[in-house]
């Protein structure tokens, strides 16, 4: 058994909300596979631990799989002596909530063959019946949304510390934004070191341009209140399920401002723990 590998097997009927339980762990570090075959559980979890990067592994397994689901309970008790720890989660919901999720995505059930939708959910409650028993977990999700959903599943894992990585990055406006900021702020208002002579060739991590730049009032005050801000912001990413984020710091060139701002933003926000890269990317 390695004493350091952990499995998670989620599972549970179609509709259900696998696909949002197989991203909240994949968001808290476990390496994820999905729609995998019960058959190869085991060697699968003997072929990462002889790869020292992965120490967390989930499974999707479900009634996709046809025939090869039913040997799923042996597979989990096989796969049980090689880990250190393992949960199976099992998601379900109510019968009218599952027709009413089913109509509204225009899929089939993966056991409908032609038959009528809530006969198919009924087969599969049934056949799924063994392995939710064996389950350690079981989340109804029939009155929760993706979000509530994704919070269940952090809170049952202990060492899990709700996080948001955070992405500053320093750009030019006259080079356009940058595609993929979540929050963007303008620091054309400050004071302009390319105009000082001793200051025009170098960037805002240089000290000599981010103590000019923070040597203005406006830009201490500016600090202040959007760190103010990202401390109310970043609390409701998370409830909504969002890990990840990225704030766009500009000036006119981005080689002066709005790269000193950005540095001294992420200095501060890692006084508060949390977890910052910097990127400057004109």
């Amino acid at each position: 058994m390695d004493g350091n590998f952990e499995l998670v097997v989620v599972t549970g009927m179609s509709g259900a909300g696998r696909s949002t339980a197989a991203n909240a762990l994949e968001d808290l570090g476990f390496m994820v596979i999905d729609n995998l075959p019960p058959q190869v559980l085991k060697s699968t979890v003997e072929l990462l631990q002889k790869n020292q990067e992965v120490s967390k592994l989930a499974v999707v397994v479900d009634v996709r799989g046809g025939s090869l689901f039913y040997d799923l309970s042996q597979s989990v008790q096989d796969a049980s002596e090689l880990v250190s720890k393992l949960k199976v989660i099992f998601l379900e919901a109510s019968d009218i909530a599952l027709v009413r999720r089913f109509e509204s995505s225009r899929r089939p059930h993966p056991l409908q063959h032609g038959d009528g939708l809530l006969t198919a959910i009924l087969a599969e409650r049934e056949l799924l019946s063994t392995i939710r028993d064996q389950s350690d977990l079981i989340i109804d999700t029939t009155d929760r949304n993706v979000h509530e959903l994704r919070r269940v599943v952090e809170s049952n894992f202990d060492e899990f510390e709700a996080k948001l990585r955070l992405t500053i990055v320093s750009f030019g406006f006259k080079y356009g934004l940058p595609m993929d900021a979540d929050l963007v702020a303008d620091m054309r208002f400050l004071p302009n070191p390319y105009w000082q002579p001793e200051l025009k060739d170098l960037t805002g991590i240089d000290a000599p341009v981010s103590d000019f730049v923070m040597s203005h009032m406006d830009a201490q005050n500016f600090l202040k209140s959007y760190v103010e801000m990202l401390q109310l912001v970043i609390p409701g990413y998370l409830r909504e399920g969002k890990k990840f984020a990225t704030v766009a710091i500009g000036c006119t060139g981005g080689q002066h401002r709005s790269v000193a701002i950005a540095e001294n933003l992420a200095a501060r926000l890692a006084i508060d723990g949390l977890e910052v890269q910097v990127m400057h990317r004109d």
